[in-house]
């Protein structure tokens, strides 16, 4: 442990950080290893990144040992250890208390909410007793930080679904907390109106931020008899406690922030947090406020905040943001009709409040042109749902929203609650005057006709969603006339002819109403967007690619189908993918290449749209592909980039190859040293995709295993590999495959023996890999045959048994019952429905009874859809072809397994219409962030899955199948044995089936 120190120096090192880790990782199994964080976090003789590299590694060993999941394969930290733990946090927090702190405060916080989040109040129930007697009037930066503490624990209340346990825990954490809480509220926003000083003005209101925060957290659920008992006291107009601090102004540079600063001040915050309560009471506890005049004060001082214009800074986006949802929300709840339809309020609310905030400021023309990604995702991101629910952040962020989406957000709502005649109208004349502003001077109008557009698109949607645009529509809104007379010309412009900016909104227009144009417009505006590729403005060739990847992402109505196919595209796919791979290609650096994943994910949808259509010329396209990825590998910073470059190559294999299958080699000969050179350097973002494009390549083959594959074979026989778990997933797939191509090879030269122990050794013991064990069974029992098997079966067997001795649970015992039913259901290879009952009887007699009785019957109803076919083969054959089955000791043990088999057949899925898309896999790909944990996570490929053949295919439909083996067992062996065993049924399913069997055409 005296190590520590220099490991997570080294950590912090590209050249050492991987050995670094490797040893932290086998440190963190030894006992007191936890402890030894903490204590190093607060050693204050250690350097500050030392410290925060250990609290950052305390919090994520906490999140994943703590109370690791049961199908996870983590050790749990020691009791001991979380004894320790347990009770040292809280005054760690307080160690931790001054403001040069806060980074590593913030990670202990972080630890506190988790462990809080699994052990309050069972294991810690003098917890908030805990955090009450560390209040203090006089310690400030103490009660910050306590105060940061609670809120870490009551945040995540916010979102959390409601049940008796989460309420039992506000509870009891209320019962300690409230009043304590509330006293504390009132001394320091006393003090802070009036004017008493307590501490510096920045702890101050820090303070009132967190204690603002923690109002929310407390109520968020349900409304607490005490905080209902005390609404006056801190809604009351005027003299109320958040009415006040919506008042509150200070000169305090501290308070106030720089207002060039692009971050919220204190004071922005603090009024942002009260509008979020507001909101929240609005929505929830609105029956308590009989005198609208309670929020119709606050809706006046919002009109004031926003109308003012003396929030013009950056930094008050959050707040003018929530000020407009905060009037979305009073406008929607119907009850404050009376100041919505007052004379000129919506005239004066649409004029004073929504056209103001859809006009583009210099800041925004600067972030542009400056910073054009940052300013498509901040474009991008969807309006808010305005649930009235703050999202919670530990550091005290909210939701981030724009200006313009709040403005919209606020029309939609004016349009939905009754004044959609009247805000149209309203919104109609500002888009007219927007319109003829920009004719009079084009040059300097443009900022009129891009606010115009904006205004258009928010009065004229009504149901908006990222996957399909705008779904539903303003019936009073022409959006096809107003595309006609003001959009189609900027989106056919000449570049440079009109202002970027509109050619962007051209862009975003289409983009926005795509649902809503017909399949025969957007083909004929494809060309177009594809045209906008080419342009040299950041934001117009982004939004282009984007505006193509979401229209060709499109389905037919009601089905999975895409809208476009092959033939559709195939006149622009070259164009749309040499333009899009030249923009990628035009980064100087890794990390500039691989930043815009819009472009990537642009070509990727256009490769499986195109298909074969690419076929001709493929292999610069490949090569260009591949130079990007070895560009990348330099540095991989963008795990979505990754994703999409990964998913066009194997794509791009999906299509062209059956299309052309002499383009096999080519594809091998330009990816495989690629992957073998990702492998062998370790680049382990990329070694998870490079294992199933492998895989991929390889079950393309139809003849003999060409060489050049041997070497991933032995490389991946190797313990090093298996031990990144993203990689295992991959890693199985390409054994799977050898298997299925050259099994005998395998058998022959022992490696199969090695392939065993690494189901037997790394994939059945774990609970996160288990399942990956049972794909390797299956094609072992495929491909070897059950003579080769048979000296290998017992051994096998015995391991899946101590699995379920020791550590057994459903994820496990579905894949054991697969499996079995899997090689029952075998019409080749030697293997009977007898061979896996008569290993395990082997083992110990008369086991096979006790194994189906009390392991696999229990979980039958839990069969997913996907293995129920297989498993009712299997099971068939087991009842009525095998001998161990009916030969078991309990006579109870057939009836009872019968009885399940026919419940299975009548929960069996309906299969799917014909209409639906069989490549809907692929179709549909549509990633959000990649996430990873302690090791890269597993990210499948969609187009490299293959639908391997059915092995069940000779029986048909599974329930004639079953008919027919039973009138083949009852000619075999007579039919009193089997009317005796059927007998001894449930009656309802006994007769039901009868009754189906004499209908199918048999006699019982």
């Amino acid at each position: 442990m005296a190590d520590l120190p220099s490991l997570f120096l080294a950590s912090l090192n590209p050249q050492t950080r991987k050995e670094a880790e490797n040893t932290l990782e086998q440190l963190s199994l030894q006992p007191s290893f936890a402890l030894h964080l903490l204590n190093l976090t607060l050693n204050t003789s250690q350097d500050r990144a030392i410290r925060l590299a250990s609290g950052v590694y305390l919090k994520n060993i906490t999140r994943k040992r703590w109370d690791p999941d049961p199908e996870d394969d983590a050790q749990p930290l020691p009791s001991a250890d979380k004894d320790q733990i347990r009770g040292s946090l809280i005054a760690a927090m307080i160690a931790l208390s001054q403001p040069a702190d806060k980074a590593l405060r913030a990670q202990i916080a972080e630890s506190v909410s988790l462990v809080a989040a699994t052990d309050f109040p069972e294991q810690w129930p003098a917890l908030f007793s805990e955090l009450v007697n560390s209040l203090s009037p006089t310690q400030l930066h103490q009660t910050l930080a306590i105060l940061e503490t609670a809120h870490s624990i009551c945040g995540p209340w916010r979102s959390a679904i409601r049940n008796d346990v989460l309420y039992t825990m506000i509870n009891i954490a209320l019962t300690q907390f409230a009043e304590p809480f509330l006293q504390v509220f009132r001394v320091f926003a006393g003090a802070l109106f009036e004017g008493q000083g307590i501490g510096d003005a920045e702890t101050q209101g820090l303070i009132s931020l967190r204690l603002l925060q923690l109002y929310y957290d407390l109520t968020s659920q349900d409304l607490p008899p005490i905080f209902e008992d005390s609404l006056p006291e801190f809604f009351t107009p005027t003299t109320g406690w958040f009415p006040r601090y919506l008042q509150w102004t200070s000169t305090d540079s501290k308070l106030c922030g720089d207002p060039e600063d692009t971050t919220p001040s204190l004071i922005s915050q603090i009024k942002t947090t009260v509008l979020e309560i507001a909101e929240l009471f609005t929505l929830r506890y609105g029956e308590l406020f009989t005198d609208a005049g309670i929020i119709g004060g606050f809706i006046q001082t919002v009109w004031t905040i926003v109308s003012s214009g003396s929030h013009s800074s950056v930094g008050d986006d959050p707040l003018i943001a929530q000020c407009m949802r905060l009037l979305a929300t009073t406008a929607k709840s119907g009850q404050y009709k009376s100041i919505y339809e007052s004379s000129g309020a919506l005239e004066l609310l649409i004029r004073g409040i929504v056209v103001p905030n859809v006009q583009l400021r210099d800041h925004d023309v600067e972030q542009f042109e400056d910073d054009p990604l940052e300013f498509i995702r901040a474009d991008l991101s969807l309006p808010s749902a305005a649930s009235g629910m703050a999202s919670f952040s530990a550091s005290g962020g909210g939701d981030a929203t724009t200006r313009r989406q709040a403005a919209a957000d606020l029309v939609r709502a004016l349009v939905s609650s009754g004044y959609e005649t009247q805000t149209t109208e309203l919104i109609y004349t500002w888009v007219n005057h927007g319109i003829q502003e920009y004719a009079k001077n084009p040059a300097e109008n443009w900022k009129s006709k891009s606010s115009a557009i904006f205004l258009i698109s928010a009065v004229a949607a009504r149901g908006v969603t990222t996957q399909q645009g705008v779904t539903s529509v303003n019936p009073l809104v022409d959006i096809v006339k107003f595309f006609g007379e003001y959009i189609a010309q900027d989106l056919q412009a000449a570049s440079g002819s009109i202002h970027p900016v509109l050619e962007v909104d051209s862009i975003r227009f289409l983009y926005t109403f795509r649902s809503q144009l017909t399949k025969e417009q957007l083909l004929s505006v494809l060309p177009v967007l594809v045209q906008h590729l080419a342009s040299p403005n950041y934001v117009a060739y982004t939004y282009s690619a984007i505006a193509i990847e979401r229209i060709l992402f499109m389905k037919q109505p009601n089905t999975t189908r895409p809208l476009f196919v092959a033939d559709d595209v195939a006149s622009i796919a070259r164009a749309a993918v040499e333009a899009l791979l030249a923009k990628i290609e035009a980064g100087k650096t890794p990390e500039k290449i691989a930043e815009n994943d819009y472009l990537m994910k642009c070509i990727m949808r256009i490769v499986i749209t195109a298909r074969a259509a690419l076929a001709a010329g493929h292999e610069s396209f490949l090569d260009r592909v591949v130079a990007i990825l070895g560009a990348v590998s330099r540095n991989p910073s963008n795990p979505n980039f990754n994703q999409y470059t990964f998913e066009t190559v194997s794509a791009l294999i999906r299509f062209v190859v059956p299309a052309s299958p002499g383009s096999l080699p080519a594809f091998e000969r330009g990816l495989l040293p690629a992957f073998s050179y990702i492998i062998q350097e370790d680049i382990d973002q990329f070694v998870p995709y490079a294992y199933q494009i492998i895989s991929q390549l390889l079950e393309l083959n139809n003849g003999p295993i060409p060489d050049a594959y041997q070497i991933f074979l032995n490389g991946i026989l190797q313990p090093a590999p298996w031990q990144q778990k993203g990689s295992i997933p991959g890693l199985v797939r390409l054994i799977r495959a050898f298997l299925d191509k050259d099994s005998s090879r395998l058998v022959q030269s022992k490696q199969f023996e090695t392939v065993l122990g690494i189901i037997q050794i790394r994939l059945i013991p774990s609970k996160l890999h288990d399942s990956w064990a049972f794909e390797l069974l299956d094609g072992a029992a495929s491909n070897v045959p059950a003579p080769a098997m048979q000296g290998y079966l017992r051994d096998i067997v015995m391991s899946l048994l101590n699995r379920l001795r020791t550590s057994r649970t459903d994820k496990f015992v579905i894949g054991l019952v697969h499996w079995i039913c899997f090689v029952s259901s075998l019409s080749t290879g030697n293997y009977s429905p007898d061979t896996i009952p008569n290993v395990i009887n082997e083992i110990q007699p008369g086991l096979w009874a006790s194994v189906l009785k009390d392991v696999m019957l229990p979980v039958f109803t839990k069969i997913p859809p996907q293995d129920k076919r297989i498993v009712l083969v299997g099971m068939t054959r087991m009842l009525f072809l095998g001998q161990a089955t009916v030969a078991v000791n309990n006579t109870h043990t057939w009836p009872l397994a019968f009885n399940a088999l026919l419940q299975m057949f009548g929960s069996q899925a309906q299969t799917g219409p014909k209409d639906e898309d069989p490549d809907a896999g692929i179709t549909s790909i549509d990633y959000e962030e990649q996430t990873a944990g302690y090791q890269v996570a597993y990210s499948k490929l969609a187009a490299s899955e293959i639908n391997r053949p059915d092995p069940v295919a000779y029986a048909g439909d599974s329930k004639q199948y079953l008919f027919q083996q039973v009138a083949e067992a009852m000619q075999r062996s007579g039919g009193d044995n089997w009317k005796s065993l059927i007998s001894q049924c449930d009656p309802g399913l006994g007769r039901a089936f009868v009754q189906e069997y004499n209908a199918a055409g048999f006699s019982f």
